[in-house]
């Protein structure tokens, strides 16, 4: 289920990439930047014209029955972003991230 995990910053640039397959993972940056390219498009064409709101939702991104498994992502997020030697928008290089991450997609595959 589970092949590739990213953490995007808010000013839309990736903090962290990781995924399963390794002969693939040059497929999953491309995917990732391309995704991150419709994302863009789709915020500055807001400042352009008046934009129907409703044309800026993406779609459910992830089935809701996978829900517990982005908790546990958010929560190992959340203790990143409170620790006190992390500035935030450098790239998460926390080995206990990380571990959580590849045992999640460990386990999913």
């Amino acid at each position: 289920m589970a092949v590739c995990v990213a953490v995007i910053a808010k000013e839309n640039y990736p903090l962290y990439i990781r995924s399963v397959p390794t002969e693939n993972e040059l497929q999953f940056h491309y995917m990732l930047h391309t995704s991150l390219d419709v994302v863009d498009e789709k915020i500055s064409a807001m400042g352009k014209a008046l934009v129907d709101q409703r044309e800026l939702y993406l779609g459910l991104l992830y089935p809701t029955e996978d829900y517990k498994m982005f908790r546990k992502l958010h929560s190992s997020y959340t203790d990143v972003m409170c620790n006190p030697f992390y500035t935030p928008g450098d790239r998460i290089q926390s080995r206990a991230f990380d571990s959580m991450v590849t045992a999640m997609m460990i386990q999913v595959c």
